[in-house]
This record gives C-alpha cells, sequence and structure tokens, in this order.
C-alpha cells in the first residue's frame, strides 16, 4: 500500500492527499462536507457526520440524488462491519402485462413507471437508530438550512445542473413533469455557477422527515402526497407500497486481493462486478500501471464480470447461481484464463460449473462509514411531488421486460442496482471506505483506485486523480483526454475500439479515506472531476 506523502500527483492535479486526526468527510460538494464535520464537532459520530452530509447532498447536488433516492452503506464501528441496503422494491400493483399495456415493450426511463419504492429516508433514520449518538432531527438541520436560505451553485454542479435541463426540455412532455421545471428551473432555465438556488419545499420536507424519523415518508402526509400524486399521473406506486418498507441489513461480502480484503454490498447491488473483476487478476504481478498489459486485463477482467454480472445479479432470493460460486476463486481463475493477448466480446461464464452521490465519514473513535444514494441518470425519473421538493428515482428502469430473465420485473422484487459502496480492510482491521459514483462506470472505478492503491503504491489523491478508461459494451472503450497517447495507440493495436473525450463527466467521481492503524491519522482523496472537497480536523 502506499507510503503517506505529500507531493504532487503528475497528470496536472492541482489536489494532495489530505490529513487529518479527529475526523473526516470526504464528498462531491464542501457545504455537505461541512455538514458533515458539523456534526463531529458536536459530539457525533462517523454515522450521525455521514447522514447529515446525505441529507444536505440532496440539497446541493440534486443533479445526482434527491429525498426520493435509494441508498446503500458500508458501516465500520466497534470493531465490526455492517452492511445496509436501502433500495425500495417494485409497487405491488406493476407487472410486466401492465407496463407493456401502458407504455409499450421496454421500461419507460422517465415518468412515474419506473419509480420504485425510496429507501433514501429509511435508511437515514436506520443508521441514526442503531448507530448514531445525536437526535436525528439535528442532522436534518444543515441541509434544511441550505434549501432554506439558498446556497451558491458549485461550478461543475452548474454544468451538469444545465446539461439536464435542456435535455429534459424536449425529453418531458406532460403535466407530470411541470413539478420538476418549477423546482429545478426556477427563471426558466438552470442556475448559473455562483448563483443562489433555494427550495423551500425541500427544506420543510427534511424538517418532516427529520422531527418523524423518516416515518412521515412512508406512513404519514409525504407519503399521502406521493399516493396522490402518483394516482393523479397513473403511476403504481401506492401509500401501501411505501408503509411496508424497511431498509436490510446484510452481511458485506468480500474477496482477498494482493494481500487485503475488498468489500461490497452484496446483490442486488452491481458491487458483486467490482469483486469478480478483482478476484481474476488477484494473482496476476502488474509492475506498471501506465502500460497496455496492466489496461488490457483490467478491461477484459471487468467485460468478463460485467458479462456474469448482467445474467446473474438481481434480488438475491431470485439468484439462479450463488454468491459464493460466482466469487469462488477457482470460478475466477477460469474465468481468467479466458482472458487472450487482444481484445474479445464479452460473454458470460458458467459459475454452476465450478445519477449518484458517494461520502466517506471517519471519526476519532474508529468508526467509518462508506455511503451512497443516488436517484439514477441523473435527475432520476423527473417526477417531483407537488409541494416536497422530492424528486422521486428511476430505479426500475434496470428490469428486464423479458419474464425469463433473473431480474425480470415483478411486484415487490428489487432490481439489479449501479449503486456500490466499498470498503478495504487488512488483516481483520479497518483501512476505510472507497467509493466511485456514476451509474455503470462504478465497478470499473472501484477496480481502478483499488489496483492504483494497492498495485502502483498511490495515495488517496493519487489513486483518484489517475487518467481513467471506461468499458462501454462490445470491444469499445472510453479513454481519458490525459491517457498517454501511446496507450492509446497500443490498446487499439490490441483490438480494443477506442475513443478519447475531454470531457471526464462519465468517468465516476470518487471519494477516499484511508486511516493508518498505528497512529489513527486519516489520509483522504477527493474527486477532481467534480466539486469534491474534504472537510477535516
Amino acid at each position: 500500500m502506499y507510503t503517506p506523502t505529500a507531493e504532487h500527483y503528475p497528470y496536472g492535479s492541482k489536489r494532495t492527499v489530505t490529513y487529518g486526526k479527529n475526523g473526516m468527510v470526504a464528498t462531491s460538494q464542501p457545504m455537505a462536507a461541512q455538514a458533515g464535520l458539523d456534526m463531529l464537532k458536536q459530539g457525533g459520530n462517523a454515522v450521525d457526520a455521514a447522514i447529515a452530509t446525505a441529507a444536505a447532498l440532496t440539497v446541493v447536488e440534486p443533479t445526482s440524488n434527491g429525498i426520493g433516492s435509494d441508498a446503500f452503506a458500508i458501516v465500520w464501528i466497534k470493531d465490526k462491519l455492517y452492511g445496509l441496503n436501502g433500495s425500495g422494491p417494485a409497487p405491488a400493483s406493476i407487472s410486466i402485462e401492465k407496463v407493456k399495456e401502458k407504455d409499450g415493450e421496454e421500461m419507460p426511463v422517465f415518468g412515474l413507471t419506473p419509480v420504485t419504492v425510496p429507501g433514501t429516508p429509511a435508511s437515514w433514520a436506520a443508521l441514526s437508530k442503531r448507530f448514531g449518538k445525536l437526535p436525528f432531527e439535528k442532522l436534518m438541520e444543515p441541509a434544511v438550512r441550505y434549501a432554506r436560505d439558498g446556497f451558491p451553485v458549485s461550478p461543475v454542479l452548474a454544468s451538469f445542473w444545465k446539461r439536464g435541463a435542456e435535455a429534459f426540455r424536449s425529453r418531458f412532455k406532460g403535466e407530470v413533469f411541470d413539478e420538476w421545471f418549477r423546482v429545478f428551473t426556477p427563471d426558466g432555465k438552470a442556475p448559473e455557477a455562483g448563483e443562489l438556488w433555494r427550495s423551500p419545499d425541500h427544506a420543510d420536507t427534511l424538517e418532516e422527515i427529520g422531527k418523524t424519523g423518516a416515518r412521515s415518508f412512508y406512513e404519514g402526509a409525504l407519503a399521502d402526497k406521493m399516493d396522490a400524486c402518483s394516482k393523479k399521473y397513473d403511476g403504481f406506486i401506492r401509500r401501501e407500497d411505501l408503509e411496508g418498507f424497511e431498509p436490510e441489513w446484510v452481511d458485506p461480502v468480500s474477496v482477498s486481493y494482493k494481500g487485503y480484503d475488498v468489500y461490497e454490498i452484496p446483490p442486488n447491488g452491481q458491487g458483486m462486478i467490482a469483486l469478480m473483476g478483482l478476484n481474476m487478476l488477484r494473482n496476476d504481478a502488474f509492475t506498471s500501471r501506465e502500460s497496455d498489459h496492466t489496461w488490457h486485463y483490467q478491461i477484459e477482467a471487468m467485460k468478463r464480470a460485467f458479462a456474469d454480472g448482467e445474467k446473474q445479479i438481481t434480488e438475491r432470493s431470485d439468484m439462479n447461481v450463488s454468491v459464493e460460486s460466482l466469487l469462488d476463486p477457482s470460478y475466477a481463475d477460469s474465468r481468467r484464463e479466458g482472458i487472450k493477448e487482444t481484445a474479445q466480446e464479452p460473454e458470460a461464464g458458467d459459475p454452476s460449473a465450478s445519477g449518484t452521490v458517494y461520502l466517506a465519514c471517519a471519526d476519532s473513535e474508529g468508526n467509518m462509514v462508506s455511503f451512497i444514494q443516488s436517484n439514477y441518470m441523473g435527475f432520476g425519473s423527473g417526477v417531483v411531488v407537488p409541494g416536497t421538493g422530492i424528486a422521486l428515482q428511476n430505479r426500475g428502469h434496470n428490469f428486464h421486460m423479458d419474464p425469463d430473465h433473473v431480474n425480470a420485473l415483478r411486484p415487490g422484487k428489487r432490481p439489479y442496482h449501479t449503486i456500490i459502496p466499498g470498503f478495504l480492510m487488512k488483516d481483520g482491521s479497518a483501512v476505510g471506505p472507497f467509493g466511485v459514483m456514476g451509474g455503470f462506470m462504478q465497478p470499473q472505478g472501484h477496480m481502478q483506485v483499488i489496483m492504483n492503491t494497492l498495485d502502483f503504491g498511490l495515495n488517496p489523491q493519487q489513486a483518484l486523480d489517475a487518467p481513467r478508461w471506461q468499458w462501454t459494451g462490445g470491444k469499445n472503450v472510453l479513454l481519458e483526454q490525459a491517457v498517454p497517447n501511446a496507450l492509446v495507440q497500443q490498446l487499439a493495436a490490441r483490438g480494443h475500439h477506442v475513443s478519447v473525450t475531454h470531457d471526464s463527466g462519465s468517468f465516476g467521481r470518487g471519494q477516499i479515506i484511508w486511516r493508518n492503524p498505528e497512529t489513527g491519522v486519516l489520509a483522504g482523496g477527493t474527486e477532481a472531476r467534480t466539486d469534491g472537497t474534504i472537510a477535516a480536523y
């Protein structure tokens, strides 16, 4: 692993690794990070900080998440690792037949049809109840203040906001989307960088969530408003779907990689894909980060992991193969043997034979949280529940409409999910939380930052700054502009269909906090591809 230093990374980032001792919050928005740090300074722990940061992110980064999001968390507390699956199920009244009759052969991207039960508010409450130290209502206060008083929009956020607003003008047709435009384009356009944006309805909703321990969202006045919105605009979700929801506590799953243990949340999330990719490469000795050999084998392993994930991952009870068989070292070896020296089309193996925000928090007691929440595809469904500021996710879009597919839509089922928090351990002790947000880039980002750390000795900031590749299907690979031209040409010579882009928006936005087990010093990195910051003391 890296040796902590303060040197700059050669790719041009002006950031260096950040150190702290008493607490640290790393996320994509400075004001959200400050909200979490304030909780630590007021006697809260890492869980309190994570919840306050997450709530604030629904206000200060609405292009990626909202109150109507889903969430996942990995928590290290009192020398034990816990997982929380805060993704919600499909409504009880939905079916493949009804969707096809209403919307056609494909699950729509926007509108109320792809909305599943939002799990984020219940996840905040569950984390607070089990592990928090401060009153839950207090954790909502910074977010409420930002929403009510307004906050200045940051530069990268403004860019994504503008891009989304321009696209939605042509995509969003119908009265169901009017509230989205009213809330997010109050002057008929997206706010500019430095411009104040307010959402008083959002503030009122967060305040009510705080006062009721999130129950109003699932069985009170807020639930009634969501139910009324869905009924009015011919959606499937109802108050009864919300009333029965509770997030699920789970045991994180892991693989061993280069002497460390990498943890992810088990299915229905895609964290398994990152683990399967790393598992294939666990015995390879990669000596140079910038060699075509390294990148080629990373890409080919990830392609195989994605092929397996697309075929096998869904609600765990519906899977045809076990998690254990997918992570079995012998199965990983069989998949590794299929990697050739040139690019190949991805194919699934047979294991039976053998739109997102991320945050990391740590406190002075050694507690650490890896937390992620997302609407999906930016602003989510495009539906904002009138009078609430609740932007609903569209996670149901990931369901298959083929009834024979393992991830087929059915009532009460959770879909294959893209958001994944990661956690690194060694010899039974926590090293720390990490994550890379960004749809199907997430497991690819997880593989790259872990290998940057463990194979190539980069510190947290360096591991995040390093140029990335992104597999986009078939033999297609997208590369960031900072990738050396010689490497671009070498990958093309291996048969990869390579494209280079100056737009880093799709390459993920990550955060890392590692803890030195001897001194307790925290070392953090934050993404240069966003407005990220680290708050520490």
